[in-house]
């Protein structure tokens, strides 16, 4: 007779474990506060590849923390012409787009197995007032997606 193989689940990575942190919202956090930001990422099953993560046009809710995988982001035209706005691997942060209009501009589909970290707006928006460093940290992620932005436009042009 064999034995069966035992399955077991791997060891939930939190913020402080995340070898990401550095490059993730973490950055420049106490002990404290990242237990704090902790409470609120929501660390669901990894996305399949095809899988959606958001849909353009969906209300706007969290942003995501790429942890590992693929993500493409894209918008379809009036005609359902899909056009590829952006590719985006571990370590980046995708979403941010949405806060503007309160809804996701683009959709955003997993090109391989993914792992996100989803972090609620609202919830992030609460802390950032009690907590400076992540604040600046939000900020520089916004000005970093409006730089890469900007240096596809010229690509593109």
């Amino acid at each position: 007779m064999t034995n069966p193989i035992r399955l077991r689940a791997l060891p939930e990575a939190h913020c402080k474990d995340c070898s990401l942190s550095g490059m993730c919202l973490p950055l420049a956090l106490k002990t404290d506060e990242l237990d704090t930001l902790d409470e609120i990422v929501k660390r669901g099953r990894p996305l399949k590849k095809g899988d959606m993560l958001f849909r353009q046009g969906e209300p706007f809710s969290s942003i995501y923390a790429l942890r590992s995988g693929a993500i493409k982001t894209f918008s379809l035209s009036d005609t359902g012409e899909e056009q590829i706005t952006g590719f985006h691997l571990a370590s980046e942060m995708i979403g941010l787009s949405g806060m503007d209009d309160q809804q996701y501009p683009v959709s955003a589909m997993a090109l391989e197995t993914t792992s996100v970290c989803e972090i609620p707006f609202e919830r992030l928006d609460d802390l950032t007032a009690v907590m400076p460093q992540l604040r600046k940290q939000v900020m520089r992620l916004m000005s970093r997606e409006i730089r890469e932005d900007q240096q596809m436009m010229l690509l593109l042009s």
